[in-house]
C-alpha cells in the first residue's frame, strides 16, 4: 500500500468515483472537507480536536452529541471543563478512580501491546506522567526542567526542536512506570488539595511555549483533565480489541 507523508499534493483537489476503502489517515489535516453521496459504512474517525470544532452529518452537527455520549460512558468526564477548584478536585478524583479500574484489570501480558500503531498502556501512562510534568511541573509549578527521564514524548517533538536527550533511550519497565505515575498523581492531588479560585485566575506562559497563548493555572489543571481522559478512552478502545481479540 502507497504511503504518502507530508504531501500538499491533495490540498483542494476533488475525488470523483475514487475508492479509498480501508485507506488509513493519520496525522492529517481534514479541516473543511466536503464529502457528498458517499458510502461512509464503517467510517471511523478519532480525533481529540473534534471538540474544538464542528463534524456535520447530513447537516447536523454532532459534536455535541459525541461529548454527550462520551460523558455518558466516562462518568464525571464533564468536570474536565470544570472552572472552580471543587469542581476540578471532583473530576480528578473521577478520571484517576476511573484509570485505578482500567490498570488492575489489565493482563500483565497486555501492558506492552499495542494495537495500529497506537501506545500500548506502559507507554500511555508514560505520557501521562510527561503531560503532568509539562501542565503543573512546567506550566504551574515554573519548574526550569519539569520532565522525568521516562516520560514517552509526542510525535514530532524532535521536529520542533525539543530537547530529546531529556529521556531514556531504554524502555523503563512496568513497575518502575507505575512507582512514577503514583508520585505524579499524588503530585496533582496535593495542588489541587489547596488550590483557591484566585489561584486559578492566575496567568502562566504556556510550558511547550509557541503562540500568544497565556493559560491560567485553571487552564493548565484542566489541560491534564483532557489528558487524563482522552488517553483514558484511547487505552479502553485497544484494550477492549486485544481482550476481543
Amino acid at each position: 500500500m502507497t504511503t504518502y507523508s507530508g504531501t500538499k499534493e491533495f490540498e483542494g483537489a476533488t475525488f470523483v468515483r475514487a475508492s479509498f476503502k480501508g485507506a488509513t489517515l493519520r496525522f492529517s489535516d481534514l479541516r473543511g472537507v466536503t464529502m457528498r453521496e458517499v458510502d461512509v459504512g464503517g467510517l471511523d474517525i478519532d480525533s481529540h480536536d473534534l471538540f474544538f470544532g464542528s463534524l456535520f452529518v447530513n447537516g447536523v452537527d454532532v459534536v455535541p452529541l459525541v461529548d454527550a455520549e462520551l460523558n455518558r460512558q466516562f462518568p464525571g468526564r464533564e468536570l474536565q471543563k470544570a472552572q472552580t477548584p471543587e469542581g476540578l478536585r471532583e473530576g480528578w478524583v473521577a478520571v484517576q478512580s476511573a484509570w485505578q479500574t482500567t490498570v488492575a484489570g489489565t493482563p500483565p501480558d497486555l501492558v506492552d501491546t499495542r494495537v495500529d500503531d497506537e501506545w500500548s498502556l506502559a507507554q500511555t501512562l508514560r505520557h501521562l506522567i510527561l503531560a503532568t510534568d509539562a501542565w503543573l511541573g512546567g506550566g504551574i509549578l515554573r519548574v526550569p526542567q519539569p520532565f522525568h527521564e521516562i516520560g514517552q514524548i509526542f510525535t514530532g517533538a524532535a521536529d520542533m526542536g525539543f530537547d530529546m536527550s531529556i529521556f531514556r533511550v531504554d524502555p523503563p519497565l512496568y513497575p518502575e512506570i507505575l512507582a512514577v505515575r503514583a508520585e505524579r498523581q499524588r503530585m496533582v492531588t496535593d495542588f489541587l488539595a489547596t488550590a483557591t479560585t484566585e489561584l486559578l485566575a492566575e496567568e502562566r506562559d504556556n510550558p511547550w511555549g509557541g503562540g500568544d497563548w497565556h493559560p491560567s493555572v485553571g487552564d493548565c489543571v484542566r489541560v491534564i483533565l483532557e489528558e487524563e481522559w482522552a488517553h483514558l478512552r484511547y487505552i479502553r478502545r485497544d484494550l477492549a480489541s486485544l481482550q476481543r481479540g
